[in-house]
């Protein structure tokens, strides 16, 4: 009987330590009006990107956000647009991260969530496109 009783107590514990760990996590795919309105934004603006993205011009950056990678990709003429539109998804991407975690209840978890959400681009990236590597190295896809 006591061995029965240090069983279940064993299996409790380990019980409680998963749901710990569960409810430690954050959610990511949590959604409020400020998170779908940054998600709304950077949807639209991908369509202007995604040509930059395929020719190599832009890459996902290991920090969670794009950068120009090649400037002689992209034709004089557009590059200050091109810039404009890397620095407005910067600044999508930072609130986003910033929201998600405020959302959850734990602002502390931004650079966390910032880091899952990198690896997250990287992993749905398209073939061909440029993304760092872990040592900060462009890498094609």
């Amino acid at each position: 009987m006591r061995t029965f009783n240090l069983m279940r107590f064993g299996w409790l514990t380990l019980l409680m330590l998963f749901a710990g760990n569960l409810w430690a996590q954050a959610n990511l795919e949590i959604n409020t009006p400020a998170i779908a309105a940054l998600q709304a934004s950077m949807q639209k603006r991908h369509t202007e990107l995604a040509p930059f993205y395929a020719n190599g011009a832009i890459g996902l950056t290991r920090e969670g956000y794009i950068a120009l990678r090649e400037a002689n990709a992209v034709a004089l003429p557009q590059r200050q647009q091109v810039n404009g539109l890397v620095a407005a998804d910067n600044a999508d991407r930072a609130a986003l991260y910033r929201e998600i975690a405020r959302a959850n209840g734990k602002p502390e978890w931004e650079n966390d969530i910032r880091t899952t959400f990198a690896q997250r681009w990287i992993d749905k990236a398209a073939g061909g496109w440029y993304f760092q590597n872990n040592a900060g190295a462009w890498t094609r896809k």
